[in-house]
């Protein structure tokens, strides 16, 4: 098992129990204890989890989702596939918002070799887009939340209310059937909302895992996206009731 998918299991372990223990992970993932005492660390100077004696305890509360440093590696040749198919979808002229975590970097760093006028809504996605010769980049308006590199507040949102996007890439924290997409940071929806509502077109990337999640802040209904790009774990009859509803579903 490669450390990728070792530390991924210890996450998921200690997002579901709140903690986990060096002699029973070990014995779970059949690894030796050096080795996970190792992983423990490496979350640990993520920001992922604190060290405690004998194992490590959740640094996330309730309601928040994993560091962006943790989650960039975190599926990250999936996010990639999806970031292309969605990226696929643009025509060459479009004028596009992206928008932040680690999905919308992806996104972001697939555009960047197309020719569109793009505002991205990370410093992640800047830095991905200005490396782009092809690119027009508009910058947008707002403060940085840091560590996640997100650009929110009412800048942000004024920058929006004066235009009108092609399209939208749209990513979440969640997308439950019968809550809809959403995220777990307050400012940040508000922006997802505003990107939503400013695009002609929102293409909504979100791996199946987001199926099985929710979190606070409710962004928009699932059915209200034109397209959803996602992968083979979706659950199908989710997937099935969103085709019926009107939305293009493409499956990765």
């Amino acid at each position: 098992m490669g450390s990728q998918l070792r530390q991924k299991e210890i996450l998921e372990v200690l997002h579901r129990e709140g903690r986990v223990e060096v002699l029973a992970l070990a014995e779970q993932l059949d690894i030796s204890v050096i080795t996970i005492r190792r992983d423990l660390d490496h979350l640990a100077e993520a920001g992922a989890l604190r060290r405690v004696r004998g194992g490590a305890v959740t640094t996330v509360l309730r309601g928040e989702g994993l560091p962006f440093e943790v989650r960039a590696v975190d599926d990250s040749a999936l996010k990639a596939r999806l970031a292309q198919a969605a990226v696929d979808l643009i025509a060459d002229g479009e004028a596009v918002a992206v928008d932040s975590g680690t999905t919308g970097a992806a996104a972001a760093a697939v555009l960047a070799g197309r020719r569109v006028t793009a505002m991205p809504f990370s410093v992640q996605g800047i830095a991905a887009l200005a490396a782009g010769s092809t690119v027009t980049l508009l910058l947008p308006g707002g403060s940085v939340r840091q560590p996640e590199g997100t650009i929110v507040g009412p800048l942000a949102l004024q920058t929006l209310t004066g235009l009108r996007f092609d399209t939208a890439i749209l990513t979440c924290c969640a997308a439950a059937p019968g809550v809809g997409v959403t995220a777990y940071d307050l400012d940040d929806a508000a922006v997802k909302r505003a990107l939503h509502t400013s695009a002609e077109r929102t293409i909504l990337i979100a791996e199946g895992a987001k199926f099985t999640r929710s979190a606070l802040a409710v962004v928009c209904a699932l059915d209200e996206v034109d397209v959803l790009v996602t992968d083979d774990s979706a659950p199908a009859e989710a997937l099935d009731r969103l085709g019926e509803a009107g939305v293009r579903v493409v499956t990765v």
